[in-house]
């Protein structure tokens, strides 16, 4: 069994992260940090997990790290700059859920987070954790950047378009819809029931954060817009991108589908995709059609946020980086209804 810690449990992705080690053969969780619930008992906070967690969440103290082989940070932006330095040190592999080790140039970080990256050296030690396109860069780091939820649907379903010379890198838009899970477990004003039941609107206007990053794994200039539904979990990707020559719907799904041959959790498929057929699983689903009429393409995503959106894609690179099985512990399969 590899030893993991978590810090940063008591949210939304830490949860899931509890869920899904929980449920790991090879993975054993020996500490789960929460400080805004430090002393509360896991399973109250989350009943869900009562199975499988009887204790609390602790308070952080970099000494927990001791021993442990991989530690999981599941924390707000900016806040898992200040501590990576000394878990790396202390000799464990680090998966980073937040966006503090995602983007390569300190510069941009600091442009669109608005303010200055505290560890800007360590940014190069972190591999981008998409598997799909970055497997070997994972299997071979200590420290993992695990890609925001919109980034990973938009990279899965543009990048090999964009690479085979398919779409043009320039005038891409991503229109995405979101439940309201992705935006954590805090209360706001704009994800409360009553503001969001029966309610879709978009938010981040031309100034999301998540841009940069989606252009970065895209390879792309992109105009990003997102989209809160009501709904707990999931996000559809819709993409527009003109072509970059005569192309055709076969021609854009025969190039996803041989960019994704064998991966265990991209399906490619003609359906239209929708979030409830990846509820729960760590898999992501893909089509893509090209309109002869308005010469656009059209590319759509869907998948769980807190899976394959975060926890599972974290999980899935921890795997890769404790030389385990990469599948183990997560479900290509859904939940339905």
């Amino acid at each position: 069994m590899r030893k993991i810690g978590i810090i940063g449990a008591s949210g939304y992705a830490g949860a899931e992260l509890l869920r899904l080690c929980a449920a790991h053969p090879d993975l054993e969780v020996v500490f789960a940090t929460g400080d805004t619930q430090a002393g509360s008992p896991i399973a109250e906070l989350y009943p869900s997990l009562g199975a499988a967690y009887s204790g609390e969440f602790a308070p952080y103290t970099a000494d927990l790290a001791d021993g442990v082989d991989l530690v999981f940070t599941a924390l707000p932006h900016g806040k898992s700059q200040h501590i990576a330095a000394d878990l790396l040190a202390r000799g464990c592999a680090l998966v980073d859920l937040a966006a503090d080790f995602r983007l390569t140039d300190p510069a941009v970080y600091e442009r669109w987070y608005g303010e200055a990256h505290t560890a800007p050296d360590l940014l190069g030690r972190f591999a981008y954790g998409l598997p799909e396109h970055h497997r070997d860069a994972v299997a071979k780091a200590d420290a993992v950047a695990a890609p925001g939820c919109y980034p990973t649907a938009a990279a899965l379903g543009l990048a090999p378009l964009v690479d085979a010379g398919l779409i043009a890198s320039d005038g891409i838009v991503v229109d995405a819809a979101s439940g309201v899970s992705g935006a954590g477990r805090a209360a706001t004003h704009a994800t409360h029931f009553g503001t969001v039941d029966e309610n879709f609107s978009a938010y981040g206007l031309l100034d999301h954060r998540h841009t940069p990053e989606i252009e970065q794994a895209v390879g792309a200039t992109v105009l990003f817009t997102p989209h809160l539904a009501p709904m707990t979990r999931g996000i559809l990707a819709t993409c527009y991108a003109r072509p970059a020559r005569a192309t055709s719907t076969a021609d854009l799904l025969d190039t996803l589908r041989a960019a994704y041959e064998g991966e265990p959790f991209v399906t490619v498929t003609s359906l239209s995709p929708s979030t409830k057929a990846t509820w729960g699983s760590n898999a992501a689903h893909l089509t893509a059609r090209y309109d002869e009429r308005t010469g656009w393409v059209l590319v759509l995503v869907a998948l769980d946020n807190l899976v394959k959106g975060a926890a599972g894609q974290a999980v899935q690179c921890a795997n890769l980086v404790l030389g385990l099985d990469e599948i183990t512990g997560l479900s290509a399969v859904g939940i339905y209804p």
